[in-house]
């Protein structure tokens, strides 16, 4: 029994090819739902440490993605809704941490300046 291997024929690599793409073309990019409801989170989290009042323009670019994300996502563009979103994520935790380090300072001036209250008092009842 004499088996020789021959090689494929053109016609059939093609039509495996074609049939590979049209499998990859259906195995769509799954809709993003986990990373819109972590970015909205991010966002509420800004928003309630401030972010509007210490980091506007992180803030509203945090919510312009977002609503770039949303209408990305009712377009079934899960792509690019998933990275609108996670750009959006990224701005809000920045906007978070702008926030708090405002909030850090200015709790640090008030304390300076009781510092230099108290350091005046004590220096006017010492003779």
């Amino acid at each position: 029994m004499n088996t020789t291997l021959r090689p494929p024929n053109p016609r059939t690599l093609l039509a495996i090819a074609a049939a590979s793409l049209a499998v990859a073309g259906c195995a769509s990019v799954p809709a993003p739902t986990e990373q819109m409801a972590v970015s909205k989170s991010a966002i509420a989290n800004a928003a309630s440490a401030g972010g509007g009042e210490y980091a506007s323009i992180e803030m509203r670019s945090a919510q312009d993605k977002m609503d770039r994300a949303n209408a990305a996502l009712a377009k079934e563009d899960f792509e690019s809704a998933r990275w609108l979103a996670e750009e959006a994520q990224v701005d809000a935790r920045l906007a978070e941490k702008k926030a708090q380090s405002a909030k850090a300072r200015k709790a640090a001036l008030v304390m300076n300046e009781d510092l230099r209250v108290l350091r005046e008092e004590i220096n006017r009842k010492s003779p």
